[in-house]
């Protein structure tokens, strides 16, 4: 009897659990399958093509002269999260996920979203006034965010730097548009500055003279700009003497290099003495 009983009871759990499955559960299955393999095709189909046409909207772009790299790169990045959104929710869409609900609280959590994201938004719109105020663009030799380096990119939250010793530094937005950004190359010439010390035995005429003689035939110097040969300070144990020469833009580094190798060696030929800070050495004697 108390066999029959177990029987009828393991029956009864039986009737239950398949009562649980669905008549069509592999109908179901397929249909579920099919949905995740379409919403893989959806998203690396909508991943591709948004690539393609932001590859293809900067190679319109840059055909226009007046847009210059800077806009071009900032403009691609927001195409390009913009088409990602799209795809993201066409995926969620064919998956059965209702995205009006979706949007809906996204919508709701905003402000939340907002506060948590408050960095990134600041950034964002630091990169917006970098694109429209341009106080520098792809290419630009730049000190700024704390940074000195070539922009290489501006992205909607951060800007590229290319160092001189060839480091990739990335900056957000907002830590240069809060503090002060030096442009080395916004202009076509710049100046370059270099102040010369000589002794007090020296004579300032003959030394001015050998001055202009090496910024003469310096090829870099801009010939139809002012030269300036002065003396800008009497010092302690020297007299300063500063020049101001033009030179362009892209030859800055090269010729003051120059100018500063010429002077050194030609005054070490010419006995005319750079001063420079002796440190004396007392001993004394103990009794």
């Amino acid at each position: 009897m108390e066999i029959k009983d177990l029987e009828n009871s393991v029956e009864t759990i039986k009737r239950d659990f398949q009562s649980l499955i669905p008549q069509n559960v592999l109908e179901i299955l397929t249909n579920y399958a099919l949905s995740i393999v379409v919403a893989i095709l959806i998203f690396f189909v909508g991943m591709w093509f948004s690539k393609k046409f932001v590859k293809v909207l900067g190679k319109s772009l840059r055909k226009v002269e007046i847009i210059d790299e800077t806009l071009v790169r900032f403009i691609e990045n927001i195409v390009y999260y913009s088409l990602l959104v799209v795809v993201i929710l066409a995926v969620l869409n064919n998956l059965g996920i209702k995205t009006t609900s979706f949007l809906a609280i996204l919508g709701a959590a905003g402000i939340a979203i907002g506060l948590a994201l408050k960095d990134s938004l600041g950034n964002f719109a630091s990169g917006v006034m970098i694109v429209l105020f341009k106080p520098f663009k792809v290419g630009d030799s730049v000190n700024a965010g704390g940074v000195s380096g070539i922009v290489t990119e501006v992205t909607i939250f951060s800007t590229v730097f290319q160092t001189s010793d060839n480091r990739r530094i990335i900056v957000p937005n907002s830590s240069i548009t809060k503090a002060s950004i030096i442009n080395l190359t916004a202009n076509p010439i710049r100046r370059v500055d270099i102040v010369v010390s000589i002794s007090y035995e020296d004579s300032i005429n003959k030394a001015k003279d050998v001055l202009r003689d090496i910024i003469s035939k310096n090829d870099k110097v801009l010939k139809d700009k002012d030269v300036s040969i002065a003396v800008s300070d009497l010092a302690d144990s020297s007299v300063n003497i500063t020049i101001n020469v033009w030179v362009d833009t892209a030859n800055y580094s090269k010729a003051r290099s120059e100018l500063l190798e010429s002077i050194k060696t030609t005054f070490d030929e010419l006995g005319i003495t750079i001063p420079y800070p002796t440190q004396y050495v007392y001993q004394y004697n103990k009794n």
